[in-house]
């Protein structure tokens, strides 16, 4: 697995909790990364619609989507990443041996199954779900409120 899924999670449940645009220098002083890194991940999220970025003052990034609706595996998918892989594969297609020719074939098929499967489970999570992992102590602060809804409270 690569870190720019972590990375592309970590952005989004950030943009979630604060329920406002964000630049891809606060996005990236959260996740501890370097802002080109960000804005290169946010527009794999913004091609597939799962965010959105508007210029301006108040601009940034935003989720498109609400945080109950997006899984993980539609951050993973966005990305074009295999969870599961391998960069090395023994043997040599050329050689008579049926082990030595056939193994990496045979240990792709696994590493597809594999990576189905860990797609599978992301499925079945989403930011929301994160988001009541990261704040159960504190369920009220899971979403910010927006500065227009604070300043309504201001006024009550």
């Amino acid at each position: 697995m690569t870190s720019d899924l972590t990375v592309a999670i970590h952005a989004a449940v950030y943009l979630a909790h604060k329920n406002a645009p964000q630049s891809s220098d606060e996005l990236a002083a959260n996740i501890c990364t370097h802002p080109v890194r960000v804005r290169k991940l946010m527009a794999a999220l913004c091609r597939a619609g799962i965010a959105v970025s508007q210029e301006g003052s108040e601009g940034g990034y935003r989720l498109n989507q609400d945080p109950h609706q997006i899984t993980l595996r539609q951050i993973a998918e966005a990305l074009h990443v295999a969870l599961i892989e391998s960069k090395w594969q023994s043997g040599d297609p050329e050689m008579t041996c049926l082990v030595a020719s056939g193994m990496a074939k045979e240990m792709d098929k696994i590493y597809h199954q594999l990576n189905e499967q860990c797609l599978e489970s992301l499925n079945r999570l989403t930011l929301w779900d994160l988001l009541q992992n990261l704040f159960a102590s504190q369920p009220h602060n899971i979403i910010m409120k927006k500065k227009e809804e604070q300043s309504h409270e201001n006024i009550r």
